[in-house]
C-alpha cells in the first residue's frame, strides 16, 4: 500500500542525508479522509496522525484510540484560541502556535488539565499575508513570551509558498531553530518531504500520498 512506499522513501531519504534511521517522524494527515481509508492505515501499523480541525478530530479519534493502542494525534491546522481547551484535551502535539493570545490560552489549559502536548511555533517563512505564522524577525520575542508563560516549545513548523522552491524556506526554518535552541523541525508534505528530510526535518506531514486525494464535498 501507499504507506509502505512512503516509509521506504523516508528511510531512503534519511540514509541519503546521512541521518539516523528512524529519526524522522511520519505524520499521516488524515483530515477529511473517509473512515475506511484511515482504518486501513491504522491496521497497517501507523499510529501518528495529523488533523486540521478540532471538531472533526473530536468526532473520530476518541473511538479509534479505544480500539488501537499507541495512537498520537497532532494538530497541524490553524487553531482558534477558543478551541484551546479541546485542543489540549485531544492532541498530543500542536504544530500551529502562532500568537500570544493562543499561547496564554494553551498555558492556562495545560496547567489546568495537567497535560503537556508537544508545541511547535508556526513560522510564516514566505511572509504571506493570508497565511498564519509568526514572522521570522518576531520569533525570538514570541518564543521568549511563550517560555515566560511556562510553555515548553519543542520546535518550529512552516508551510512554504506553493509557487516557490521550498528549499530556502526549509533552510530558514532550520537556521531559526538552531539560533533559538530548538530541535524540532516540522516541515515537508506529500510533494516535498524527501527534500525536507535532506534539509533536516524531524517531522513530515504526508496526506494525499498515503490516503489518496481528498474529497471536500
Amino acid at each position: 500500500m501507499e504507506l509502505e512506499d512512503i516509509r521506504r522513501r523516508i528511510a531512503a531519504a534519511e540514509q541519503a542525508a546521512g541521518r539516523t534511521a528512524g529519526s524522522v517522524t511520519l505524520i499521516a494527515v488524515s483530515k477529511v479522509q473517509p473512515a475506511e481509508r484511515v482504518e486501513a492505515v491504522l491496521n497497517a501499523g501507523q499510529r501518528i496522525f495529523g488533523e486540521n480541525y478540532v471538531q472533526e478530530a473530536q468526532g473520530k479519534w476518541p473511538g479509534w484510540r479505544n480500539r488501537f493502542d499507541g495512537v498520537s494525534v497532532h494538530m497541524i491546522g490553524p487553531l482558534q484560541s477558543n478551541k484551546a481547551k479541546a485542543a489540549v484535551q485531544l492532541f498530543d502535539a500542536i504544530h500551529t502556535l502562532d500568537r500570544i493570545s493562543l499561547a496564554r490560552k494553551l498555558a492556562a489549559q495545560i496547567a489546568e488539565q495537567g497535560k503537556k502536548p508537544e508545541l511547535f511555533i508556526q513560522v510564516n517563512t514566505g511572509e504571506e499575508p493570508q497565511k498564519a505564522g509568526v514572522l521570522a524577525d518576531d520569533l525570538p520575542g514570541f518564543l521568549a513570551s511563550c517560555r515566560e508563560l511556562g510553555l515548553s516549545v519543542q520546535g518550529l513548523m512552516c508551510i512554504p509558498p506553493e509557487s516557490e522552491d521550498p528549499v530556502p524556506h526549509f533552510r530558514m526554518l532550520r537556521r531559526l531553530a538552531r539560533d533559538n535552541g530548538l530541535a524540532g523541525l516540522s516541515m515537508g508534505m506529500s510533494a516535498d518531504f524527501e527534500t525536507a528530510i535532506a534539509e533536516g526535518a524531524t517531522h513530515v506531514r504526508v496526506g494525499s500520498a498515503i490516503f489518496g486525494a481528498r474529497n471536500y464535498s
